[in-house]
């Protein structure tokens, strides 16, 4: 079987359409919103207009966070006494931002000595180990400020102690059974955390110590004494907001109005340069843009730089202050983006290859793994997160870091907390995982080479005990059908202005209907459609990427089933509905 046939028939298989429903006895008001927005929110969970305020006054208070007021002095120590900070940041587009961030607050705050650093995932893998603290060493810091990561780090954490230097860490992966012994601790998810959102990316908590610390420095009347104008914070709510769509953490209120207000500095120009050459680079309208953009064209090419190279090259980028010096970065990023997708359109075929040795209704396990010794470590966390798309269960993918380890990027579906399995096979299996750490939707481990069919029994075993195979079938959800009054240019606005969408939040979607009024492909893989609604004699421009070539251009199909989302095609000026069909049956 060829592996694009697999694709489809997987897709094929596994899919099935559910309407949403909304939340019982919801307090929203419909005033000053349409019946289509108001259905779409109510199936959202929206219980109340409140939950749809994205002002920053509706930001809930940094105090509830713990440690932070520990993590305020530590900072405040160092920085009235003119001492260095190195920030310890994470190779991901979270970590980049969460890096960015911290460097361009303390500046602001008239620190002097601010210096970073990324571990090269390739020589020292995630997070403050102990070999990243010596290099840190180097630099002679008087703090270590860890973002997006350090939650995890006891061994590193003990030796930054031992040689003198405080640690102050800053995360939101999940806790462990023990906490590293750093001087403050500010993460929402640790234990007995009061903080009401548990979803912040890491470059949201790193936002809050901020605000905290600015609050504090402006108690102490640092600014009027330093002669320094107190910044707004809200002009770092274009990293935040990038940060936040690039880590897929859960769009919760908080995160929807930290988003959303990125969003709207970036469409008025008020982001930095980085950014905006990202935004060239990927030729996406700043004035126009979405969230997906933020997910799907800024954030991978800002990733390629920890997948393949350095991080440094991406956190330089986004702290550069000239046009043309960030813009030279965003090309390079550009550069590594598509040297990445070339080696992970290699590695899919790959798998797809291994997938096909399976008999599809019977052998798939309820949790895959998935290993070639010649996959790159650093895109296997894609290669997992397409593969899961596809076959609908959680996936992990492996590379092989030396003869003696493998490193694994997992990626989890709706109602599996993907590092809680591994806590609970690294606890009955204590030789089997080196090391581990992650959220709900995706994790990352290490394991022994020898230990790899091992470890997919004991994944498998235990992912059974939380899912069937009525779990696993693929589900679109769906917000209904429209009608012709409401497949309009209008609703398609409405609904993009609407937002943010995104994880937990999701872009809405409908099911219809449609005759074909005419059909052809453009770049030889996506299919362009004419349509009209069934009962209508309205045409409509619709398209559906990376078609199955064997099924599409179908010229003996004259209607179809479809399940689209709205969007606002601009071309030469001129705005037209089109929509963008994610799903289609004869």
């Amino acid at each position: 079987m060829l592996p694009g046939k697999l694709l489809v028939i997987l897709f094929t298989i596994m899919q099935k359409i559910v309407v949403r429903q909304p939340v019982p006895n919801s307090n929203l008001s419909s005033d000053d919103l349409s019946p289509l927005l108001t259905r779409i929110y109510q199936n959202r969970g929206i219980c109340n207009n409140n939950e749809i305020n994205h002002d920053l006054a509706s930001l809930p208070s940094f105090e509830k966070l713990s440690g932070i007021k520990q993590a305020v002095d530590c900072l405040w120590q160092v920085l009235k006494e003119q001492k260095k900070f190195l920030i310890l940041g994470d190779y991901d587009a979270d970590g980049a931002t969460s890096t960015a961030l911290a460097v361009r607050a303390l500046q602001a705050f008239g620190a002097k000595q601010v210096v970073y650093l990324v571990p090269n995932r390739f020589t020292y893998g995630y997070g403050l180990t102990p070999e990243i603290v010596q290099v840190a060493a180097g630099y002679k810091p008087d703090l270590i400020v860890t973002v997006d990561n350090g939650i995890s780090s006891h061994a590193g954490v003990a030796v930054a102690k031992q040689l003198g230097i405080k640690v102050v860490v800053t995360d939101h992966h999940i806790a462990g059974a023990s906490l590293p012994e750093a001087d403050a601790i500010v993460n929402p998810n640790q234990p007995g955390d009061q903080f009401e959102s548990k979803n912040l990316a890491g470059v949201g908590v790193v936002f809050y110590v901020m605000l905290a610390l600015r609050k504090f420095l402006r108690e102490q009347n640092w600014f009027a004494e330093q002669n320094i104008v107190e910044p707004n914070m809200a002009g770092l709510l274009d990293l935040v907001a990038l940060g936040t769509v690039a880590d897929i953490v859960k769009l919760d209120h908080n995160n929807r109005i930290l988003v959303a207000q990125g969003l709207r500095r970036i469409r008025a120009g008020k982001c930095c340069a980085g950014i905006k050459a990202l935004l060239k680079v990927a030729k996406r309208n700043e004035e126009q843009l979405t969230a997906n953009d933020l997910g799907f064209a800024v954030g991978p090419r800002l990733n390629a730089a920890g997948r393949l190279d350095d991080m440094s090259l991406g956190i330089a980028c986004l702290l550069a202050d000239a046009e043309a010096a960030a813009l030279q970065k965003a090309f390079e990023l550009n550069n590594l983006n598509n040297e990445r997708r070339v080696i992970e359109a290699d590695m899919q075929q790959q798998a797809w290859r291994e997938l096909s040795r399976l008999q599809l209704d019977k052998e798939l396990p309820l949790g895959l793994c998935l290993y070639d010794a010649n996959w790159h470590q650093g895109v296997v966390g894609i290669l997992a997160s397409r593969v899961k798309d596809r076959v609908h269960r959680p996936v992990i993918a492996f590379a092989k870091v030396d003869a003696n380890e493998l490193k694994g990027s997992a990626r989890s579906v709706s109602g599996l907390h993907i590092r809680d399995v591994l806590d609970t096979i690294a606890a009955q299996n204590p030789d089997l995982i080196s090391k581990f750490g992650g959220h709900a939707m995706a994790a990352g481990l290490t394991i022994n080479l020898n230990g790899y069919q091992d470890f997919c029994d004991a994944f498998t075993k235990e992912v059974g005990k939380y899912l069937d195979q009525d779990d696993l079938a693929g589900r679109i959800y769906i917000d209904g059908e429209l009608t012709a009054a409401e497949l309009t240019l209008e609703s398609a606005a409405m609904l993009r202005n609407a937002g943010p969408w995104g994880q937990g939040f999701p872009e809405p979607m409908f099911s219809g209907r449609f005759n074909i009024k005419d059909q052809r492909l453009v770049a030889n893989k996506h299919l362009k459609l004419t349509l009209a609604l069934d009962g209508s004699n309205q045409l409509i421009d619709a398209i559906a990427f990376n078609v199955d070539l064997d099924s599409w251009p179908n010229e003996r199909c004259d209607n179809l089933n479809a399940v689209y989302r709205l969007d606002v095609n601009e071309y030469r000026g001129i705005k037209r509905l089109q929509l963008i069909v994610e799903h289609l049956d004869p």
